[in-house]
Formats: C-alpha cells, sequence, structure tokens
C-alpha cells in the first residue's frame, strides 16, 4: 500500500479501514470480475461507537509495527554509519557501501525491500494514513470525552512520529496531514517540522501523563514531549528542543534504570519502562508485533541471544575501542558467547568472514520463539532526553553547568566520571555527540547524528575494517532518495536534487 496511487486515491474512491495491520473491509471491482462482500466494514458505517474508536487506534499503532517489523529504520541507519556493518549481503550491504539508487534495485531484485528506505517510506505513509482516519472521525463520536481526546492525541503522537521519520530519512517529503490531500508535492523539511511541533502540541495535552499502569506501548504525555524535544533538536530550534526535554525531566516521571544492561533486559522491560519512554512492542507470538533484530545480531546456537540466530550484524573494531575499561556499557558488547552446549565460543569463530567479530547485546532474549523475540526495540529513553538537553541548552547557551549536569548523570550511570570542566562550547557539544553514540548505539540513531550535523563524510571514512576495508559517502548520502515507484505514482513529487 503507498502513500499516492495505491493508497490514497484507492481510499477516496471506496473507503476501507485497517485494523491492526489487516484489512478488514472493502470491495474490488474489474470489468471481468464482480465480489459481493457478506462482512465488510466501510468507513460510512464505521467510526459510530467508542468499540470503533478504540479498534482504530490499535489499527494506527499497527504502523509502528509495520515500521519496525523489518525493521528498516534500524537496518538502514546503523548500517551506513561507524557502529555496526552487516554481512556483506548482496542488498543488504548497499547501505554500508553507499551503492543504492533510487529504484533501490537491489533490494527490488533480492527481495530485500522490507529492509530498505522503501520500507521506511511505505510504512510510515501507512501509519500516517491511518492516524488521518481517526483524528478526521473520531472526535464526533458520543463517548468518553476524555478517552476521546486521548485517542486524537495518540493519533497525533504517531502522525508526528511518522513525519520525523520521514524527514530525517528523505529531507523534503510531502506532508499529509487531511484525507483530501492525495496528490501533494514535496514541503521543505522546515515545513514538515512545523507540521511535527503542531501535531505534538496539540497531543500533549489530550495524552496522559505516564504511570505504570499505562497500557502497555501506548503514547504519554512526556513521550511526545520527548519527541518534540528531538525533533525540533533536528530542527535547530534550540530553546524548544531544551523548553521539552527540560519538561520530561521536570515531571518526574521517568528516570535512568540504576544499571545500562537492565533497559535491555528482557525479563525486566515493565521496570525499564521509566527509562524506555516509548518502544515498539515487540512479542513472540503476537502477529504484526515480531521483528528479526534479535536473529540479526545473534550469532547461530547462542543460547544467552536467542533460540535462533543468523549472525548477520557485527561491531566496528574502531567503535568497540573507543569505550573506556570503566563503561558498563560495554558489557552490551562481547567478543565471545556460549552456545548451546555451554562451550565458550572464542572471538576468531563468531563470524566466518572476520576474526575479529564483535556481538551486540541489547536485543536478546534466551527464550524467543524462532527468532521472534519479546525483547523492546527503544524508540524515546529518558537517556536520550537527557542528552538532548544537554546539546540544546550547550548550542543556546554554552557548556552551563545546567548543561554538565544533563550529560553527567548518563555518564555516572555508566560508571564514568563527569564531564571534564571548561570546555569549549565545541569541544562540550563534540563531548555529547560521542556520548550519544556511546548510549545509543544499535538503536538506529547515530547515522541521523552524524547526518543533521553534516559530520558522515569525514566519520564514516573511519569507520572501516576488513569486510569492509574503503567507504566514501558522497554529499547526496545525506538523505536517501525517494522511492522511484513513488515518483512514477505520483508525478506531483520530485527526486532529491541530489538524486536527479
Amino acid at each position: 500500500m503507498k502513500l499516492f496511487k495505491n493508497t490514497i486515491k484507492l481510499l477516496k474512491k471506496l473507503p476501507l479501514l485497517e485494523v491492526g495491520g489487516l484489512l478488514v473491509g472493502g470491495l474490488l471491482v474489474s470489468c471481468e470480475l464482480q465480489e459481493t462482500p457478506y462482512s465488510s466494514i466501510f468507513t460510512s458505517n464505521f467510526y459510530k461507537t467508542a468499540g470503533d474508536a478504540e479498534a482504530a487506534i490499535t489499527g494506527v499503532y499497527g504502523g509502528i509495527g509495520d515500521l519496525y517489523s523489518g525493521p528498516a529504520p534500524l537496518m538502514n541507519s546503523d548500517f551506513s554509519a561507524d557502529q555496526v556493518y552487516p554481512r556483506p549481503v548482496v542488498a543488504r550491504n548497499t547501505y554500508t557501501l553507499y551503492t543504492y539508487d533510487p529504484a533501490y534495485s537491489a533490494a527490488v531484485s533480492f527481495n530485500r525491500t522490507f529492509e530498505s528506505p522503501v520500507f521506511t517510506w511505505t510504512s510510515c505513509y501507512r501509519g500516517i494514513e491511518k492516524a488521518n482516519w481517526v483524528i478526521e472521525k473520531v472526535p464526533a463520536i458520543a463517548m468518553d470525552t476524555k478517552r476521546r481526546d486521548e485517542i486524537v492525541g495518540e493519533a497525533l503522537f504517531i502522525r508526528a512520529y511518522m513525519h520525523w521519520m520521514l524527514a530525517k530519512n528523505f529531507g523534503d517529503v510531502p506532508i499529509s496531514n487531511t484525507l483530501e490531500n492525495a496528490i501533494i508535492k514535496k514541503s521543505p523539511r522546515a515545513e514538515v517540522y512545523k507540521q511535527i511541533f503542531a501535531d505534538l502540541e496539540q497531543a500533549i495535552p489530550k495524552l496522559p501523563s505516564y504511570s505504570a499502569s499505562l497500557v502497555k506501548g501506548r503514547a504519554s504525555k512526556e513521550a511526545a514531549q520527548a519527541l518534540y524535544a528531538k525533533a525540533a533538536l533536528y530542527a535547530e530550534d534550540w530553546a524548544k528542543a531544551l523548553q521539552q526535554a527540560q519538561a520530561v525531566i521536570n515531571s518526574g516521571k521517568h528516570s535512568l534504570m540504576p544499571e545500562v544492561k537492565d533497559a535491555f533486559d528482557v525479563s525486566k522491560e515493565d521496570a525499564a519502562r521509566v527509562e524506555n519512554m516509548f518502544a515498539f512492542e515487540a512479542e513472540s507470538y503476537t502477529p504484526g508485533r515480531s521483528s528479526q533484530i534479535m536473529g540479526l545480531y545473534s550469532p547461530a546456537n547462542a543460547v544467552e541471544f536467542g533460540k535462533t540466530g543468523f549472525g548477520s550484524i557485527f561491531v566496528y573494531p574502531t567503535f568497540f575501542s573507543s569505550f573506556s575499561p570503566l563503561d558498563k556499557r560495554r558489557a552490551l558488547l562481547d567478543t565471545n558467547f556460549r552456545n548451546l552446549q555451554g562451550a565458550i565460543v572464542p572471538q576468531r569463530n563468531i563470524t566466518p568472514i572476520t576474526p575479529r567479530g564483535i556481538l551486540v547485546k541489547k536485543y536478546q532474549d534466551p527464550n524467543s520463539v524462532g527468532a521472534a523475540h519479546a525483547i523492546n526495540i527503544p524508540l524515546l529513553r529518558y537517556a536520550d532526553v537527557l542528552l538532548i538537553a544537554a546539546e540544546a541548552e550547550a548550542r543556546a547557551t554554552g557548556p552551563t553547568a545546567t548543561a554538565y549536569g544533563f550529560i553527567n548523570q548518563v555518564r555516572r550511570r555508566a560508571g564514568l566520571p563527569n564531564l571534564p570542566t571548561g570546555l569549549s562550547k565545541d569541544a562540550f557539544i563534540a563531548a555529547v555527540l560521542q556520548e550519544r553514540s556511546w548510549e545509543l548505539f544499535a538503536e538506529g540513531d547515530r547515522w541521523h547524528d552524524l547526518t543533521r550535523t553534516n559530520t558522515f563524510m569525514t566519520v564514516i571514512p573511519k569507520a572501516v575494517n576488513d569486510v569492509f576495508p574503503a567507504r566514501a559517502p558522497q554529499p547526496k548520502h545525506r538523505f536517501f532518495p525517494i522511492p522511484q515507484d513513488e515518483i512514477n505514482a505520483n508525478p506531483s513529487v520530485e527526486q532529491n536534487p541530489d538524486w536527479k
């Protein structure tokens, strides 16, 4: 399902409802075949009851499931950056080597579109389309007004999240904020961020504050403020980024887990929501809630990682060596593993592609069902909020004591001493960006830090190893090209200038 030709134009002709990622209503007509639906839900008889509203918002959250089931947002960004690299599989290594094209030919040819920017584009606009239906239709439903407002707030949050995902991956993109704008041109990134901010400003007062009783996976007021802070950081609106990050911090609703590894412990994920403010709630058994990220990071026969592992992602030695021996986050990386027989597999045998294989241990579920895991994928973390606040404060005012206080909370939890005082503004910001790299590695964040600061062309050539001995990104790689199929479907959309 695509934003333009395959989705919105069809919906305008014959509205359908998609709930939880499953098509539950519709009628396809051609000159050769007509089918009479005996159990269908059309928008003309839906959006009438509280139950309809709940079903619809479940469908909106299904957009997050679509997005991260690949999970394309993690793989595209992390493979492009300087922390982890894939086994050199055709189509998957195009992001590491910057050999992809606007048609994503390799991904299409080798059936890997689900882990490509194509998947990010289509999943985001599909999620936005679902959110638009809720935002437009639910306010007219006669139901508990508090819950009705919450549902609309959740849809606004998801729509903002999807537009942010599109803007940071593709740059200028179409803004889809009504059910009518089917064939639309791209908007400048600045306009996209204005839409994101507008949605979040409406969402924040509608959403409930975080509590342990909040339904798992649902957005809270503080999660919306965290997203606002991060989007404002990307838009270089330092005042807004700091204001929203401080709102989260001052709420007292969230904190760091005592040990960093606990934020990624599948047995502690309920307690870890105090830090993992919004996450993809992965489940081993539930359709639409599975992800392959654990299997990709897990070597085969690794008892601690999961029942099934593919051994497909590893860590650059330069990134591993950048950690201080004191840094507790280094325990989330490893140079050996214990196999199903209980034997320790040494580093030289981790992978057949290099004797210097290094493993990521953020995504582990020893009780997985095959490669389907129950460990959540964090999307907004409190540690991230603290680092956003530190960077925004420093960029706006300089490295004040307040800015130091934010970053030092993250460093102390990691077992590191406070950052040395007296740093220049540039040196402090560089320290925050480095801290972000250590704290948020393998979470789909690093590439976007490098592109938003436009430092990727100097950093990436240094991130090489014996598997990928040379990497040479060009200016056009700052943003992914818009999928050519989408341009073909909507002639109003132009390709990113650097990709023409």
